[in-house]
């Protein structure tokens, strides 16, 4: 039987796999949650580099926020990652949800990226 590690690194490489396919070289907008923040990330796969990125850590985000672990944060990463996305000419991306259920904070960055601009 696998163990939880090998588990999850193979639903997120299955995942990845698949919006890859789906790309057709649009820069994916990669999230990574964490028990205690969230993470966003605009990679363009082809020339390997990070366009822009946003998480509950940022200086502009942690005096606004409650805490990292919630909806209302996740969403304003969205929105964060997005200004960001625009200002490095980014408007079309595609959502790479990792191993992660797009359920709870995960949609909520969604939402918020998609208020803030994106389209995907």
């Amino acid at each position: 039987m696998a163990s939880r590690k090998e588990t999850i690194a193979r639903r997120a490489s299955r995942v990845r796999r698949q919006v890859k396919k789906v790309a057709n070289g649009r820069p994916r907008l990669s999230v990574h949650r964490s028990s205690k923040n969230i993470y966003a990330q605009i990679i363009d796969d082809a020339a390997g580099r990070t366009l822009a990125a946003a998480s509950t850590l940022d200086a502009s985000l942690r005096g606004d926020l409650k805490t990292g672990a919630d909806r209302a944060a996740a969403e304003a990463v969205g929105k964060l990652v997005a200004e960001r996305a625009t200002k490095a000419g980014v408007k079309e991306v595609v959502f790479d949800r990792g191993a992660f259920i797009f359920h709870g904070r995960v949609k909520a960055l969604a939402d918020g990226a998609r208020e803030g601009g994106l389209s995907f």
